[in-house]
């Protein structure tokens, strides 16, 4: 069984143009520990939260810690979604053997009442740090994360990135952020008509910086600050992401497939995180659940503003 998981005088010269666009990558190498990243906090300023109201925002979330009324996923809706099947048995990652069930033709299968458990776990967590105020960044680079990802990011009104992780995203974050300023530059040079003002080679330059730009950093160029956490698809694929957020403190919510450590991630959910009904199941219940915690949020601002006027 197959593994599931795999000659006008005006012309711009292109290659020439490819190398000198290479030349504005953003990433650092020294933070680039992955020669290929498409294959394998918080400024102590939260922009929208107030200290005071923080601390007693997180008085109230220890109180209620660990208690989920219903589980957000039935075992029947993971079952569905074949977010028990794991890798073949000889790709295995001993540290997800508490979250094994057994193994069937070669393929490790995860106990779904553990993935249901945490999963529920890891939902309260988001909506936590949701109705705080702070920003969980989204971050699923696979082929199959990538769509599913980025719309529920969006729709949770979260920062993501999915084209690939650049290395320094979060311990290097004023160099990112600056790469960010030189992207709106571009966009603004456009239009106010500047850029149609430069030679043809530096316009198309500057149009192609954009364009890598964008791919890369357009999903966290409204993160003014460090995330409050971040929540991951394919805990092995993104291991720089995983290293960052553990270096700096910030919380990591992940799905985590039986090739991959759970070690160091603080909600881990085992999942198949390379079927696209798993990944957008997970991926729903934690957006939902964000939602849950912003609207929680809105609720308390208004009783607040209520009790003030």
């Amino acid at each position: 069984m197959a593994d599931k998981k795999t000659q006008n005088p005006d012309a711009v010269d292109e290659t020439e143009l490819d190398e000198e666009v290479e030349d504005t990558d953003v990433a650092d190498e020294e933070y680039d520990d992955d020669e290929d990243l498409d294959e394998d906090y918080d400024d102590e300023e939260e922009d929208v939260v107030d200290e005071e109201e923080d601390d007693e925002d997180e008085d109230e979330d220890d109180a209620e810690e660990g208690e989920s009324a219903s589980h957000r996923a039935t075992i029947e809706e993971l079952l569905k979604a074949g977010s028990h099947f794991g890798h073949l048995t000889s790709r295995w990652d001993p540290r997800m053997k508490k979250y094994i069930f057994m193994d069937r033709n070669n393929i490790h299968i995860i106990d779904l009442m553990q993935t249901q458990v945490l999963l529920d776990k890891a939902a309260d967590a988001a909506r936590r740090f949701a109705r705080r105020g702070k920003k969980i960044l989204f971050a699923g680079t696979k082929k199959q994360a990538q769509e599913i990802v980025r719309e529920h990011a969006e729709d949770a009104g979260m920062p993501f990135m999915v084209q690939r992780w650049m290395g320094g995203t979060m311990t290097n974050f004023q160099t990112i952020r600056r790469s960010i300023r030189r992207m709106e530059d571009i966009e603004r040079m456009e239009k106010e008509g500047t850029l149609d003002k430069l030679k043809k080679k530096e316009k198309l330059m500057r149009m192609r910086e954009h364009e890598k730009l964008e791919a890369t950093l357009g999903g966290i160029r409204n993160m003014a600050n460090l995330p409050g956490a971040i929540f991951i698809v394919d805990v092995k694929r993104e291991h720089i992401a995983v290293s960052e957020a553990r270096k700096l403190g910030i919380p990591i919510i992940a799905m985590v497939d039986t090739n991959g450590d759970p070690r160091n991630i603080d909600y881990p959910i085992p999942a198949n995180d390379d079927a696209l009904s798993s990944i957008e199941l997970v991926t729903s219940t934690i957006t939902e659940a964000i939602h849950e915690g912003l609207q929680e949020r809105k609720a308390k601002q208004n009783a607040k503003q209520k009790q003030q006027g």
